[in-house]
């Protein structure tokens, strides 16, 4: 047979090629910015290879960008990834310092920036000795960029005065295509350094018909940020199929969303739960209506079964929940849209490239695969071996990578995920689970968002405090929600302390920081006040 490396420029040159005329659709504030067809966007990405080249980046080089999901942004992807340029998309609601480290680690020469963040470029840039080129995307230069004493360019003057066609995909598909640093939600931020083989085969598993399933006919809704672990993959899955892809920008609000997601008659929207909230809180009151939307694919450990309801009526779409991280590119398990309330909710299974097996806290794999709480380890194709500069391997004997997530499997192989291991809480010497109290509590009507963290005991050692958004207008009544874990959990998991806040500190991620509520916490700045019994 044929050898026929398995290299990421073949989506787009494929969707150039057999869905030409298809379009990507990039939004700014309140309205469309651009469009292009696939066919045009492989010629531009092509000829920004050839533009990159110029500027001295090689085989091999990375390239940073800290930019949005839009169509600029997308491009860079393929013209670096197609000239085996690493891609390193870097996260801005990351602090400077933790960027800069980033950049230091992997030797950037070159970050492409939008626009919109040049506040933040300035902040980083003097902590970064390697940069000496910046690549501002999505408008113009702005003229501070003159202060900045490095080469400046401007997209489309780069692509104008030096792009030209450079042959994509010549080179082994082990090679390296992109870099993404986890969230940092659970301690630094560490490097995961993807392949062109990885992202390839990461790609066909996505798109199994029992996983994300897109196709040609659909349009998409990249709310997920281009900067997360690939975007999740769609920036490759939706040129595989030929589909149309939405690209929102900055704009992440319900209002504009939901204009966007209604205008483009998009059929599957991705993201995560917090975004769907905000769509979510504007249909509900406006009384608008998205009536081309077929499925919403939520990422994430755990999603409540009140929001997930509310997801269905006020969107009408079907809900499929997901689970993946960083270090597998990111899909681990996809459930299948619910077709009734009444189905089981779990993170659904893994298609076929990945293997999941539970162990003890030792590492040791459970002798009873099912109906039992382990640790999560996970092994695959596109699941990491070690992270970016490590020497040491980040596996077990058998190859399995440790995920950090406690875990159950039922007899269907359906996995949930209950919380995180640094999570758990030890009281009296017996542990308490966080993520069992959040599941219950956030089917709470009144309840935004839920959140259970550790707090210093002198007689237990740790204690559960209950940090809780209300929804808008609600009234929290504490010793009605403790009341309600009563018979679900056992009586001294019950959290004797609360906290109220009007804004849930999320992470990088779209997840809740923990991090931060510990440290709002130990500062002084999380006030908490005893449940009355």
């Amino acid at each position: 047979m044929q050898s026929y490396e398995l290299t990421v420029d073949k989506f787009l040159g494929h969707a150039a090629k057999w869905f030409g005329n298809r379009e990507i659709v990039e939004a700014g504030p309140g309205r469309v910015v651009g469009r292009a067809s696939y066919a045009r966007l492989f010629e531009r990405s092509n000829r920004m290879s050839g533009a990159l080249a110029t500027l001295g980046l090689k085989f091999g080089d990375r390239i940073a960008t800290l930019a949005w999901n839009t169509r600029h942004h997308f491009e860079v992807y393929y013209a670096a990834m197609g000239a085996g340029i690493v891609c390193h998309t870097l996260n801005p609601r990351l602090t400077p310092n933790q960027l800069a480290a980033m950049i230091g680690e992997a030797g950037e020469r070159v970050l492409a920036v939008s626009v919109n963040l040049f506040p933040l470029l300035e902040k980083l840039l003097p902590l970064c000795a390697s940069i000496d080129t910046v690549i501002v995307l999505d408008g113009e230069v702005p003229s501070a960029a003159l202060r900045l004493g490095l080469e400046i360019w401007g997209y489309e003057a780069l692509l104008e005065e030096r792009g030209s066609p450079l042959a994509w995909g010549n080179f082994d598909e082990d090679a390296a295509a992109g870099l993404c640093y986890t969230s940092g939600t659970t301690g630094q931020p560490k490097g995961v350094l993807y392949t062109h083989r990885s992202n390839y085969l990461h790609t066909l598993r996505l798109l199994q018909a029992d996983a994300m399933a897109f196709t040609r006919d659909d349009s998409i809704l990249v709310a997920v940020p281009m900067f997360h672990a690939n975007g999740w993959g769609l920036p490759f899955a939706g040129p595989a199929v030929g589909a149309k892809l939405v690209l929102p920008g900055r704009q992440t609000d319900g209002e504009s969303l939901a204009n966007l997601m209604r205008n483009e008659r998009v059929t599957v929207a991705v993201g995560i739960q917090t975004v769907w909230l905000g769509v979510a809180d504007y249909l509900e009151r406006t009384g608008g209506a998205l009536p081309d939307l077929d499925r919403v694919i939520i990422g994430g450990s755990s999603c409540p079964e009140t929001l997930i309801r509310r997801i269905e009526q006020c969107l009408g779409a079907r809900v499929q929940t997901s689970w993946g991280m960083t270090e597998l590119s990111p899909l681990g398990t996809i459930s299948q849209p619910r077709w009734s309330a009444g189905e089981v909710l779990s993170s659904g299974r893994p298609p076929i490239g990945l293997d999941l097996k539970l162990t003890d806290a030792a590492g040791n794999t459970l002798p009873q695969q099912r109906n039992q709480l382990g640790h999560l380890r996970a092994k695959g194709a596109s699941v990491i071996e070690r992270y970016y500069c490590s020497d040491a391997d980040a596996l077990d004997d058998e190859g399995y990578f440790g995920t950090g997530d406690l875990a159950t499997i039922d007899d269907d192989g359906n996995l949930t995920i209950c919380g995180r291991s640094k999570d758990l809480i030890k009281s009296g010497g017996e542990w308490i689970n966080p993520a069992e109290i959040e599941t219950i509590l956030g089917r709470e009507s009144s309840v935004n968002l839920v959140a259970v963290i550790s707090t210093p005991d002198d007689k237990w050692g740790e204690r559960p405090l209950l940090v809780v958004q209300p929804k808008q207008g609600a009234e929290i009544d504490a010793k009605r929600l403790v009341a309600s874990l009563r018979g679900k959990v056992a009586d001294w998991w019950i959290p004797d302390r609360i906290a109220l806040t009007s804004a849930m500190p999320l992470a990088a991620s779209g997840k809740i920081d923990k991090n931060r509520l510990r440290s709002s916490l130990a500062a002084g700045e999380l006030a908490s006040e005893e449940i009355s019994r």
